[in-house]
């Protein structure tokens, strides 16, 4: 499954790849993207367990960049 999220408070190009290395880390994960210019998250993963990724992908943003969130 594949799902694209707008990300609100992304200030920094360089938090956005630190949080694409570290989503691609998560089991389950085939693939990610973050676009800092468009504020957009590409997530690909395993169906069954998308939820838990997007919740996993939620609470990796914020440790990398606490006022960014992933816009519902």
């Amino acid at each position: 499954m594949k799902k694209k999220f707008k990300l609100s408070g992304l200030d920094c190009a360089n938090c956005a790849a630190k949080m694409e290395d570290s989503i691609k880390k998560i089991d389950g994960v085939n693939d990610a993207s973050i676009s800092f210019f468009t504020e957009k998250m590409t997530i690909e993963a395993d169906e069954n367990n998308f939820n838990a990724v997007v919740e996993e992908a939620a609470k990796r943003i914020s440790a990398i960049e606490p006022d960014c969130k992933i816009a519902k």
